[in-house]
């Protein structure tokens, strides 16, 4: 039994995004020059589960949580409407408002930049702006999903925990 524990602990840290504060800091950092550059409102990045990665420009008028949720959520009927027209999948979706218009679009396997905008940039600076920022922000995620997280603890960490729970107990 104990030989299946690294197993499944493996298998569940592949399965979830884990992120560090320099790696929010990196995509911080590509979405901030996509913001600027296409001048949209603002752009949440979101894993396929509908949890909220991290946001950057205007604040959202209603709930971050409930909003991610629903881009992955349309994202997962999308997928299967596209499933039925035989396609794999819609890698981009747009839906415009009067006022307000937002893309969708899925960044590598596991994540999604969804791009709320309006009258003050145009759907097209949009798009290109998005195409190459996701190029970019997916560079990071493969880069942080191939970092050997174990890594990123001191060397000697279980023994002086080990030592601290000695001494407390």
């Amino acid at each position: 039994m104990s030989r299946e524990l690294p197993n499944r602990d493996e298998s569940l840290r592949k399965s979830r995004l884990v992120f560090y504060e320099n790696d929010i800091q990196r995509l911080n950092a590509e979405i901030d020059t996509f913001l600027e550059l296409s001048k949209a409102r603002c752009a949440l990045l979101v894993d396929r589960d509908g949890h909220l990665v991290t946001r950057r420009g205007e604040p959202v008028k209603t709930s971050e949580e409930t909003i991610s949720a629903l881009i992955a959520g349309s994202f997962a009927a999308t997928r299967e409407m596209a499933r039925l027209l035989g396609e794999n999948e819609f890698a981009i979706l747009f839906h415009q408002g009067s006022r307000d218009s937002i893309q969708l679009q899925l960044i590598g396997e596991r994540t999604l930049l969804a791009t709320l905008f309006d009258g003050r940039t145009n759907l097209g600076m949009v798009r290109f702006y998005a195409q190459e920022t996701a190029g970019r922000l997916n560079e990071v995620l493969v880069d942080i999903h191939s970092q050997d997280r174990k890594a990123d603890l001191n060397s000697d960490f279980e023994s002086r925990a080990s030592d601290a729970l000695d001494k407390l107990f």
